[in-house]
């Protein structure tokens, strides 16, 4: 293990459109910069990642398909460095990625340092706005985060050991998790926008909208387990935070559009919430002077709507967990 050297950790399934791009950007810098090795774990792909990956310098581990905090745990556990790079496997690092995050951590006090996002789907207007929200927030955030997602981050292999890595039971969200135990253990979470991995954003509104879905869920458990986190984060405001609840009410509240007392509060929620989105569309449009860009508001409003399914399907999910848990613990008892 050489002190000053990095690992990189690329986590991927099925990922045979964009994983030759991903490996190729990275590869070439074995040679000038302090990478020395790059793991990619292959968890459970059926297409052709496996022989993909076989055709670049890297090593090749066989994950059990249990998911991309397992899959990464697996990872960095068999690193030989003492730092720890993350990169998707449908992310390409810009060549200046990795350096421009590595005078970070002369400090010993940050204990992980991400960065921003490039585009590689310039020609859908979908991947363009999920874009440039991202861009925007991350414009607005400071060099030291409370908040860290896992697509272009150096953790110190360290301080992975010290709070034992991911938790695996997260299947979206441990990003988010992992950084709160690191701040936990007293450690800072360093930011710097100029370090950058171009990703292929979704393109398609239907897997879009799921993965919204599922990242609804998962919020449920994740704020369960982490109270305290719920009006927002570096990334994140408290207004991002309620529009998903607001949705679910509008959600439950349509019945109500049925009946005249009562049909304006379906409405009067509906109208919040898109006039929620106006903000940040407006900022986009500023920003990039494209108009286009308050196609914002309808991509924000219908995420919502899907986040707020998760969400209602989390909270079941959740209770059925805690009743389940009862009634064990009353078998136990007896």
């Amino acid at each position: 293990m050489t002190a000053d050297r990095v690992s990189l950790v690329i986590p991927g399934r099925n990922c045979q459109r964009t994983l030759r791009s991903c490996l190729a950007a990275v590869v070439p810098m074995l040679e000038r910069t302090r990478l020395d090795e790059i793991v990619f774990v292959d968890d459970g792909s059926t297409d052709d990642t496996a022989r993909i990956a076989a055709e670049f310098p890297v090593r090749c581990l066989a994950g059990s398909g249990a998911g991309r905090g397992a899959a990464r745990n697996l990872g960095w556990r068999a690193a030989r460095h003492p730092l720890i790079w993350f990169v998707d496997s449908d992310c390409v690092a810009e060549p200046d990625a990795l350096s421009a995050l590595l005078p970070h951590l002369d400090d010993p006090r940050v204990g992980c340092v991400g960065g921003s996002y490039g585009n590689m789907e310039e020609d859908s207007l979908l991947a363009c706005l999920i874009h440039e929200e991202i861009v925007q927030r991350h414009l607005a955030m400071p060099p030291r985060v409370n908040f860290l997602a896992t697509f272009n981050v150096i953790y110190r292999k360290s301080v992975l050991e010290e709070v034992s890595g991911f938790n695996e039971r997260f299947l979206r969200g441990q990003d988010a998790e992992l950084a709160w135990r690191v701040l936990e253990a007293g450690y800072e979470l360093a930011f710097d926008i100029r370090s950058k991995v171009r990703h292929f954003h979704p393109i398609a509104w239907r897997s879009y909208l799921r993965t919204q879905r599922h990242q609804g869920y998962w919020r449920v458990f994740l704020h369960s387990a982490h109270r305290g986190h719920a009006a927002g984060d570096s990334y994140s405001s408290l207004l991002d935070h309620l529009q998903p609840p607001v949705a679910l009410l509008g959600l439950v509240s349509l019945p109500l559009a049925f009946f005249s007392p009562t049909w304006w509060v379906p409405a009067v929620l509906m109208l919040v919430l898109w006039a929620a989105q106006l903000p940040l569309a407006w900022r986009l449009v500023r920003r990039t002077r494209r108009p286009r860009y308050f196609a914002f508001t309808l991509m924000s409003f219908l995420r919502a709507f899907w986040r707020a399914v998760g969400m209602g399907q989390g909270v079941l999910a959740a209770l059925r967990e805690r009743l389940r848990g009862r009634a064990e613990t009353r078998r136990a008892v007896e």
